[in-house]
């Protein structure tokens, strides 16, 4: 058995912490008080195409003050700094974060030290409808690691059900997500639009953001090609919205900065234009 906090029982960390807490182990979630208050009332309720319907017991503090071996980052980019301030650095062992983006893993290691962090990413749709209920309509929960660590995260994920890939570089895990979430995120919420329409209206913008995004992903060591990328977003259900657009709807914060702010940072950086990025990144700027 080993001890895990969650940090944000949203979809992601609600679906992580209900299924590992069924696999019997010890979770903590880390959480605002009243989010707090509410889970250690009611549990953890979670309904999952993959794992079934159950509903836990949980355990929630606002900050953690007892050492865990992992400690699973799973805010939201635009409510990571907070959180971070919930999470002493004495307290977690491995801290695994599964967030959007590529630019949050050195500002975890700005705060924590180094080899503890291993970098994450995890493909599934899990969403929070109320405090402490997770509806999970994937089938799947595919979850990449790599770096020290990594093997101790992949064990404990695996054992309870998930399926784990540990990936040769860190590149590999955050670049390969980046460049197909990118694209999907900044497309659809640009056209406010699900999937299905947005990659009609918005074509020429869609495929754009694909080749410049791919472009970076493989100038930071991740072989990732457009055309296997356009072709993943063409089979995505037409009925798809990404979690950026339903944030606009919801009237929430954006993760604008760590998503479409990840690909322009790169682009400067390594020299790679990125003017179909920038256009769309600007565009939703002057929407929020």
């Amino acid at each position: 058995m080993s001890n895990v906090a969650i940090v944000g029982p949203g979809g992601v960390g609600g679906l992580l912490g209900g299924v590992l807490t069924r696999a019997g182990h010890d979770v903590v979630y880390v959480a605002r008080p009243e989010t707090a208050a509410a889970l250690n009332e009611r549990g953890m309720s979670v309904h999952s195409v993959q794992f079934g319907d159950f509903t836990v017991p949980a355990r929630a503090v606002e900050s953690l003050t007892s050492p865990v071996d992992v400690a699973v980052v799973a805010t939201k980019a635009t409510t990571l700094t907070d959180a971070l301030d919930r999470l002493p650095a004495s307290a977690p062992g491995i801290i695994l974060p599964l967030l959007n983006g590529v630019e949050h893993v050195e500002l975890l290691r700005e705060r924590y030290p180094s080899a503890r962090v291993v970098a994450g990413a995890i493909r599934v749709e899990s969403t929070r409808v109320a405090t402490g209920r997770i509806e999970h309509t994937s089938p799947f929960s595919g979850i990449d690691v790599a770096g020290p660590g990594a093997d101790t995260v992949a064990a404990l994920l695996t054992g309870a059900g998930f399926d784990v890939t540990i990936r040769d570089t860190e590149a590999a895990v955050l670049w390969a997500k980046l460049a197909l979430l990118a694209p999907v995120a900044l497309i659809t919420t640009a056209a406010r639009a699900s999937i299905g329409t947005a990659r009609q209206t918005r074509r020429d913008d869609l495929v754009e953001m694909v080749s410049e995004v791919t472009a970076l992903a493989r100038a930071s060591g991740t072989q990732v090609e457009a055309p296997a990328i356009l072709s993943v977003i063409d089979q995505i259900p037409p009925p798809m919205k990404s979690s950026m657009l339903r944030d606009a709807e919801a009237g929430r914060p954006l993760e604008l900065d760590a998503i479409g702010g990840s690909v322009l940072h790169a682009g400067a950086r390594l020299g790679i234009p990125t003017p179909a990025t920038s256009r769309v990144v600007a565009e939703l700027r002057a929407m929020s």
